[in-house]
């Protein structure tokens, strides 16, 4: 028997993708990519190629190109089903065909199909794309190669003709045929600190004595085990800044693309109010399907996303203002609620659900969650309570337009703050969410620790809002600018803001200049931002903030190929195609029509294999996405409830410790808590920002209770006031590389010590440092 040639699925057939090869040029904060894919046929039949992969959300794709046999042929952007038919069309006459399309449901989601690839052929299929990079809460700038994608839960009757539904072979990470290699340019006027990764990298090479360009490259052997992750720290990233980019003169009139664009970076300075607001509806939605059970990533000792999702629960209750109202949902193929609605924040129910949370596992099945977020939105607002609804999810939806358009629907009642978890979380639906309600997205990966992430999204859901926002323009006579972005009505403190504006009219000589200026009001008082900038366009072949300017554009209006409105898809279609940005209502087709000779017979369909990754396949079955019923409401007791780790036994455990109580077994308190003196320390705080003295803080402070108790300064005093002092005190010596995760908690104690032991806070925080041999300082306790 003759061996087959060339690589193979674990189904024996050849595989016609070779390698994936990045370019990646990053100025400043925008990163230009230019992938190739190179395929080859070593099969004796034309072949019809199949490649599904991930792109993130945010990605401007303006460019594809095909390079067959050395001979390049240039992709036209068109209306989605007249490419289809062009590229059916084309396969049935035997000529070569190559398609590029974002999926119908979900915009981080891409195919490429190959067509009429004959025998002996080489083919490199290059696409262009260009993407604003986030800045991270330390400065850092965020660029994401996605390697991953995850099988998308599909509710049953779902569409077919989605990329997602088909049923690409999965092969072993080491078993992958193709490989992956990615070069990076990384240049700012204003230096390059550093560059981190989360893969390994050749050596870094710093061009010239300024840092101002760098240049590295991804290592052999990237296995498609994890997303690339670079973070580029620069000197200075928060200098306000325009950019007037030349327009492509060739365009017809009234066209985005003919006129010169400009693009407006502010970093609002936005003061910190004290002290934060203390109202508002919380409403907390956990993923809980089986995919929650796999680790956060790929890295050794990763914490399981449910875990990490329990813990931060924990400090979001803790850290609950008094007086708000709050609720949790659990979802997977159905959902569950803590209570039927949001219930007022004190003790009692924080403790009823802290109980909740103990039987809490990643055991619902699929990742539904359009039901429960219309139940969520279905309930009656509360007056004086505004919503803030958590949303954490590995993304692993296959609907996410759905879902998006929902949120947005409900956008003027609430803010949404999403987290996506792990690696492959859908970024279509994890921005695309907060995008529409005004809030802010973030994702955790790697070693990053969810907890720290979230407590600053409660923070800054805590600040008041920002109001009567304006942006202004200073220009000459005969010069306008209007506004392709949508209007900020939301900015929150340390975020960075970006905004398009197309200039029309007489642009004025050289040396002129204008003015744009950003205003806002918070808590009564004005602040404005001004920027002066020069009016000379600069030329960029690929036109990026013209590209960028569109898929701002297309973001507000594309709300996918089936929900978006029909005024809003003829403004969809209009700017995809001048611009030659896609979008869901548009693909790229290319077709070769100069064969010496069309295919004949038959084609012989290939799909790309993916790589298996171990949190995937354990709840997946082998075959990719899988169908459930739609979801309902699970009643609790309808099912039973388990839970493996260690944060299932907290001291709000109604059979381990009692709050009130005064001793504890010792042996049953380390059984409880394990190492983590911080969960353990935050889990016996009160709703109210308290402390009891009794035996678990008694071990936490590794102190034995009579010890503190004779310890306390006045005579028959309240214990409690000296317990939150000294819980104070340890949390500062003890958890400092924490404090974002327990700032607001600690917050919430000091304003209760002031408020109950104001009289006697400076003898009992005297005493407490010398207690404890503390070398903190007091003003830790000034409001």
């Amino acid at each position: 028997m003759v061996p087959t040639c060339g690589l193979l699925t674990c189904q024996e057939e050849p595989v016609p993708l070779k390698s994936i090869s990045v370019t990646l040029s990053i100025c400043e904060f925008v990163a230009g990519v230019s992938a190739t894919l190179n395929y080859k046929n070593e099969e004796k039949t034309p072949l019809e190629a199949f490649f599904i992969f991930p792109m993130d959300e945010d990605s401007a794709v303006y460019s594809f190109e095909a390079i067959v046999d050395g001979k390049k042929i240039v992709a036209e952007l068109q209306d989605k089903m007249k490419a289809h038919g062009n590229y059916e069309n084309a396969i049935s006459q035997g000529h070569q065909a190559f398609l590029l399309e974002e999926d119908k449901c979900s915009r981080d989601v891409f195919c490429c199909n190959v067509g009429n690839l004959h025998p002996g052929s080489n083919v490199a299929l290059i696409l262009k794309y260009v993407q604003e990079l986030p800045l991270e809460a330390d400065g850092a700038l965020r660029y994401v190669l996605p390697a991953i994608l995850n099988p998308r839960y599909q509710l049953s009757g779902w569409p077919e003709d989605s990329c997602l539904n088909m049923k690409t072979p999965i092969v072993p990470l080491e078993d992958l045929p193709y490989t992956l290699s990615l070069f990076a340019t990384i240049s700012s006027q204003n230096g390059i600190q550093r560059i981190q990764c989360n893969c390994p990298l050749s050596p870094i090479e710093y061009l010239g004595n300024d840092k101002t360009s760098a240049q590295t490259s991804l290592a052999d052997g990237h296995k498609f085990d994890r997303d690339v992750e670079l973070l580029i720290y620069y000197s200075e990233v928060h200098t306000p800044s325009v950019a007037v980019e030349m327009g492509k003169p060739t365009t017809e009139p009234d066209c985005l693309m003919g006129d010169p664009c400009a693009m407006v970076s502010f970093y609002p300075n936005i003061p910190e109010a004290q002290p934060p607001i203390t109202c508002g509806e919380f409403v907390f939605l956990m993923d809980r399907s089986g995919s929650m059970r796999g680790p956060v990533s790929k890295q050794d000792k990763s914490q399981l996303r449910i875990e990490a999702a329990k813990e931060t629960l924990i400090l979001l209750l803790k850290s609950l203002p008094i007086g708000c109202y709050f609720n949790v949902y659990g979802f997977g193929s159905c959902y569950e609620a803590f209570f039927k609605r949001s219930v007022k924040y004190s003790q009692r129910t924080m403790e009823e659900a802290l109980r909740k949370l103990k039987v809490m596992n990643a055991d619902l099945g699929g990742t539904e969650i359009l039901t429960p977020l219309k139940n969520i939105y279905s309930g009656p607002s509360i007056p004086g309570h505004p919503l803030q609804l958590f949303v954490f999810t590995d993304g692993e939806v296959t609907d996410t337009f759905s879902v998006i358009k929902e949120v947005k629907s409900n956008s003027l009642r609430h803010r949404c703050f999403s987290f996506g978890i792990g690696e492959g979380a859908s970024t279509s639906l994890i921005k695309g969410i907060a995008r529409v309600s005004g809030g802010a997205s973030e994702f955790i990966t790697g070693k990053e620790r969810m907890q720290s992430k979230v407590l600053r999204a409660l923070k800054r859901s805590l600040q008041p809002v920002v109001e009567d926002v304006s942006l202004s323009w200073n220009l000459p006579p005969g010069l306008s600018a209007k506004m392709l972005s949508p209007k900020q009505t939301v900015i929150f403190r340390g975020q960075r803001l970006i905004i398009y504006g197309q200039l029309s009219g007489m642009m004025p000589p050289a040396e002129a200049t204008g003015e744009v200026c950003f205003k806002y009001t918070l808590q009564g008082k004005s602040f404005e931002n001004k920027v002066t900038f020069s009016l000379q366009p600069k030329s960029d072949a690929n036109l990026t903030i013209h590209r960028l300017a569109a898929k701002s554009f297309l973001q507000t209006k594309d709300m996918g190929f089936r929900e978006t409105p029909a005024n809003d898809k003829k403004d969809v279609l209009k700017v995809s195609i001048e611009c030659g940005v896609i979008s869901s209502h548009t693909a790229f087709i290319a077709i070769n029509k100069d064969l010496n000779k069309p295919v004949q017979g038959p084609l012989v369909r290939r799909d790309i294999p993916r790589p298996i990754l171990l949190c995937a396949s354990a709840v997946m079955p082998f075959g990719g996405a899988y169908t459930k019923a739609s979801s309902s409401y699970c009643p609790p007791a309808s099912r039973p409830t388990r839970s493996t780790s260690y944060y299932s036994s907290m001291s709000y455990q109604q059979n381990c410790y009692d709050p009130h109580r005064s001793t504890i077994s010792k042996s049953l308190y380390s059984l409880v808590f394990g190492d983590n003196h911080l969960v353990q320390l935050i889990s016996l705080q009160k709703a109210d920002g308290s402390w009891d003295l009794n035996e678990g803080l008694a071990m936490v402070l590794g102190m034995s209770l009579e010890d503190i108790l004779a310890a306390l300064p006045i005579q028959n005093g309240d214990s409690s006031g000296w317990a939150t002092v000294l819980a104070v005190l340890w949390l500062h010596t003890n958890g400092k590389d924490m404090k974002c995760e327990w700032e607001l908690l600690e917050r919430k104690a000091v304003a209760w010590i002031h408020i109950h032991a104001g009289s006697v806070m400076n003898v009992l925080m005297r005493a407490a440092i010398a207690f404890l041999k503390s070398s903190v300082d007091p003003a830790i306790f000034v409001l």
